[in-house]
């Protein structure tokens, strides 16, 4: 049975400017520059440049009588080409004839000047290296095989994570070679005596050990290195130094010494390699400026290589004599003014939402600044006043989806050094008398009583808790385990030194 009905719904829907707003508000100020780099290669309608001022014509009507001077015109011009006795090469190669030999040399020196050739070049990588030190060694054409397959599987700090048998199937599956694990294993033991020491290692024991035993035994302190690096590793991860002097019957300055000793060693071999090609350059281009002049601070927007973009004014003048022209249209030039029009309207908004973007950026970056304007003033942490989206959204009269993508991958640059927009963001406490504080002013709080304690005698979080609370700020010891972890700080247990 059919059941017609007639009903209205309201439905609220994102149209394609808005999309392309959102997406442009969460990009930051590089991912912009490719962004409108894009846009400009996929738009023709697109340019680059100050917009031009709109010149009004009055002769923006085309007859078809100068439609018909324009075509003969055209084929008076075009019919002489075809009629051309001589080619472009033919000049061109006549023209080669008759140049003369020293039109064709350049010497921009003299015979006193000093020329100077600088030679380019860069260090070998790191399983280069090895692999060239493989070549020193005596080993057959099947050893030297292998062992450039074990450094092929070391990872770019030095390791070899895969297991001996995994690396034996791969060997006979994908390389048709047959080996054993002992065989592997003496290989591995070769490649484990080049450098840089510790190199190969699958393990950070092993790593430490193979770079340990390469110094002078006689040393007593390397002795004891080696004793606990290979008796006592476990309690010398979680310093339990009361039972390695024990168990090795050592004294306190006999463990300093060998402590110093292990503590000099590399933990990632194949990172203190020279590797140029292979450094990640992390570099932050900020996208806010602020500067403080007379202690008055003023935000500027980043726009270092963003073009100034306009409309095409070839293709807006072709819809204009579309337009004007009155006789019946074929089926190609519709055609064409449909794709000309719908480049122009892209174009037009994508320059309104570069403008939008611009917009709610100051707006946003202000409202922040006008928030934690004792911090940008003196550029300590504690000055810090607890924000929240909703604040800002609240300044702003901007949603709070909005904020959040305007805070999201974005940086100001201060005098202070380059922060990320969400390090203002921060919950809110309240100390003993009842005032809202920031978490990130206890944190900076936190961090200073860690950094000021006694490393042989490191607090606890129960007494960090306490210290806390005489300055304070009653939190609980599980809130300072929760800041701690959060500020990448180990227990006190891990911080204690000799």
């Amino acid at each position: 049975m059919l059941d017609q009905r007639l009903q209205q719904k309201l439905l609220q829907k994102l149209s394609p400017q808005q999309i392309q707003l959102i997406k442009l508000l969460e990009i930051p100020t590089m991912e912009l520059e490719q962004r409108i780099k894009k846009e400009m290669e996929e738009n023709p309608a697109l340019e680059e440049g100050e917009a031009e001022e709109e010149i009004d014509n009055n002769d923006d009507d085309i007859s078809d009588d100068d439609e018909n001077l324009d075509e003969d015109f055209e084929e008076e011009v075009e019919e002489p080409k075809k009629d051309e006795e001589f080619s472009l090469e033919d000049y061109i190669d006549d023209d080669d004839d008759e140049t003369p030999y020293y039109n064709l040399n350049v010497n921009n020196y003299s015979k006193d000047d000093d020329r100077k050739e600088f030679i380019y070049s860069t260090g070998s990588t790191f399983h280069e290296s090895l692999t060239s030190q493989i070549g020193l060694r005596f080993l057959t054409p099947q050893q030297t095989k292998l062992a450039e397959y074990l450094i092929g599987n070391l990872d770019e700090d030095g390791y070899l994570r895969r297991e001996i048998s995994s690396i034996v199937d791969d060997l006979a599956f994908l390389q048709n070679e047959t080996t054993t694990e002992k065989e592997l294993l003496e290989i591995l033991e070769i490649i484990q005596q080049l450098d840089p020491p510790g190199v190969a290692a699958r393990s950070l024991q092993e790593c430490l050990l193979l770079q340990i035993t390469r110094k002078d035994n006689r040393n007593p302190a390397i002795r004891h290195a080696i004793s606990i690096l290979s008796e006592q590793f476990d309690e010398f991860t979680k310093k339990h130094f009361d039972k390695i002097i024990k168990k090795l019957s050592i004294t306190e300055s006999e463990l300093k010494t060998a402590v110093d000793e292990i503590i000099h060693l590399s933990p990632r071999p194949g990172n203190s390699f020279s590797d140029p090609q292979n450094k990640n350059i992390h570099q932050i281009t900020p996208d806010f400026v602020l500067d403080n002049s007379d202690g008055k601070l003023y935000v500027s927007l980043n726009s270092r290589n963003a073009p100034e973009l306009r409309v095409s004014q070839a293709y807006t003048n072709m819809i204009q004599n579309f337009q004007a022209n009155k006789n019946k249209k074929d089926k190609r030039e519709k055609e064409a003014i449909t794709f000309a029009r719908q480049k122009v309207d892209s174009a037009k908004w994508f320059i309104d939402a570069l403008e939008q973007r611009q917009n709610t950026l100051l707006i946003t970056m202000n409202a922040i600044v006008g928030y934690q304007q004792d911090f940008f003033r003196e550029g300590d942490e504690t000055m810090m006043k607890p924000m929240i989206l909703k604040d800002i959204a609240d300044i702003t009269g901007l949603d709070i989806s909005t904020i959040s993508r305007v805070a999201n991958s974005k940086y100001v640059q201060t005098q202070f050094g380059i922060f990320s927009l969400k390090f203002f963001f921060s919950e809110s406490m309240q100390n003993d008398a009842g005032e809202e504080v920031s978490t990130r002013e206890i944190k900076k709080i936190l961090q200073d009583e860690i950094e000021k304690e006694n490393k042989h005698n490191p607090l606890t979080d129960e007494e960090l808790a306490e210290v806390l609370l005489q300055r304070g700020y009653p939190i609980a010891r599980r809130t300072i385990a929760k800041y701690r972890e959060q500020l990448n700080i180990p227990v006190g247990r891990l911080r204690k030194e000799l």
